[in-house]
């Protein structure tokens, strides 16, 4: 079943995509899914083991369910000082 979520970028992925946010449509059940969804569609480099995930504000695991109207922000490791 298709839904539509919004998904958050941040650091590398967020000057990866070009973009700070957008909304997508999706048949992904789950985050890992849907992360490797954008990977094909998208020049993300970064492994999905390399990255945190949070759904609606929470942090999750990849393989937490993806609803229709969920907020998702990937964020992958900062460095600095």
């Amino acid at each position: 079943m298709k839904k539509t979520v919004r998904v958050l970028y941040f650091a590398m992925l967020r000057e990866q995509r070009g973009l700070g946010e957008e909304r997508i449509v999706t048949g992904a059940a789950t985050a890992g899914e849907l992360y490797e969804e954008l990977r094909k569609s998208h020049p993300f480099t970064l492994p999905r083991d390399s990255l945190r995930v949070a759904i609606n504000g929470d942090f999750q695991t990849w393989a937490a369910a993806v609803r229709d109207g969920d907020e998702l922000v990937l964020m992958p490791p900062i460095a600095g000082g």
